[in-house]
């Protein structure tokens, strides 16, 4: 029995959408740019500093931290290379199996490290109770270019890579939710263990645009799948009626 395919979307939609990718982009494109003119020099000049401070460095600071990431780079792509194999092996089509790898790999690589960093304690850790900031922008004021920044990258690697994993997460809207809900659970165990860390609203509304802009950099592979292989769950394609 054919499927009825969905009505086309009208101009305006479609320019609206066009609209909002372009914005999307842009910000990225500005993120990456502040990144690589202020941030990486900033780690380069780091490296040094953190080798000489012994392997506490490495874990304990926010400089050892992303330098560990990015050292950390070759053991992830050896991951994405071995469950690309296996996918192989069992059948995926080669794209798809490297698609679907880079991303759960990506996901994790590029999220557990701005997770660790938040739930880093702060020098008087057990000994303050916890302190929230729960009125909107209040903070945006105070976190400078860097601290919006890192505030932005907490889930954009969940947003650019869990959509093109996950078919019940292609959605701006939905990774926008996703962002806050992760966000969110972060700030209550900052508030609940007294990390010596403050709580802030603000940091949850960053953390969600940030997912919801990576998301919609990634559109574009939402909906165009490689052939899984038997088993394995994917976007149906509509059929047309004929």
């Amino acid at each position: 029995m054919s499927q009825i395919p969905n009505p086309p979307r009208s101009a305006p939609t479609r320019h609206a959408r066009r609209i909002v990718r372009g914005i999307a982009g842009t910000a990225l494109g500005v993120l990456g740019a502040t990144v690589a003119v202020f941030v990486l020099p900033m780690f380069v000049r780091s490296v040094p500093m953190v080798m000489h401070k012994g392997w506490q460095a490495w874990f304990l600071t926010f400089n050892g931290v992303m330098l560990t990431m990015a050292a950390a780079l070759p053991l992830s792509a050896l991951v994405v290379w071995f469950l690309s194999r296996r996918r192989r092996t069992a059948g995926a089509e080669p794209g798809w199996a490297l698609r679907r790898s880079l991303a759960e790999v990506g996901m994790v690589h590029g999220t557990l490290p701005w997770v660790w960093l938040i739930l880093m304690p702060g020098a008087r850790a057990g000994e303050v109770p916890g302190r929230l900031s729960l009125v909107p922008v209040v903070d945006l004021t105070t976190m400078g270019p860097l601290g919006i920044l890192g505030n932005l990258l907490v889930f954009a690697a969940l947003g650019l890579l869990a959509p093109m994993r996950f078919a019940s997460a292609a959605s701006a809207w939905r990774m926008l939710a996703l962002g806050a809900g992760c966000s969110v659970l972060v700030e209550t165990l900052q508030y609940v263990l007294r990390l010596d860390r403050v709580s802030s609203v603000d940091d949850v509304l960053l953390n969600a645009t940030g997912a919801a802009l990576a998301a919609l950099a990634s559109r574009r592979w939402w909906h165009a799948p490689a052939a899984a292989p038997e088993g394995e769950s994917r976007r149906p394609t509509p059929v047309p009626a004929g």
